[in-house]
């Protein structure tokens, strides 16, 4: 008897086991799926985490590993406060491998403490006041930045660009990743102002 319960005892924990495993997420993006899908949030995948519309620019920026360099920046340049403010923004936002495309040293340089001007003046025209989606960004339109100057959109073959002060042209990877207080549009290369 006690053999026959033994065995029934195994059957059962293999089974229990088999369950477990058929059932639980296969990875931690399922798991961050799950979550956004529980929360009942439509959300945007950026840099490997889910982008929650109910948190700010700030609160979700830090959460993706592609913008690991972006959120270094704007803790530099003191921006934080104001990207979680109640805005709304539209924040164009360059992607690591976007910074690692500038000339080797002038992310080491900008982040320091005599440079905050320049920083956050480069920053500040990645913002626009407002939330604008990508339908918004039609071609031709100019769009007057935080820092003052002007970004011109370039919309064709379904792919929007901006083309900055300098003639320098970086493309939207990630449109319309709604924000508490705004949008983020992924962009492939920092945009530079005139002056």
């Amino acid at each position: 008897m006690s053999k026959r319960i033994a065995l029934l005892s195994a059957a059962a924990f293999g089974a229990l086991a088999l369950a477990t495993s058929v059932i639980a997420p296969a990875s931690a993006e399922d798991k961050k799926m799950m979550k956004s899908e529980m929360s009942g949030e439509k959300t945007v995948m950026v840099g490997g985490a889910a982008m929650f519309p109910s948190k700010n620019i700030v609160q979700n920026a830090v959460n993706s590993k592609d913008h690991t360099t972006l959120v270094a920046a704007v803790k530099a340049a003191g921006l934080v406060e104001t990207l979680e403010s109640k805005g709304p923004f539209t924040v164009f936002a360059p992607t690591n491998a976007a910074f690692a495309k500038l000339p080797a040293g002038t992310v080491d340089t900008l982040v320091k403490p005599e440079n905050k001007a320049a920083l956050t003046k480069i920053l500040t025209y990645h913002v626009v006041p407002g939330k604008l989606e990508a339908a918004d960004l039609t071609d031709g339109k100019k769009l007057t930045t935080v820092e003052g100057e002007v970004l011109t959109v370039k919309a064709a073959g379904g792919k929007v660009m901006l083309t900055d002060a300098k003639g320098g042209s970086s493309t939207v990877t990630i449109a319309n990743v709604n924000q508490s207080n705004g949008v983020i549009h992924v962009v492939d290369t920092v945009l530079m102002p005139a002056s």
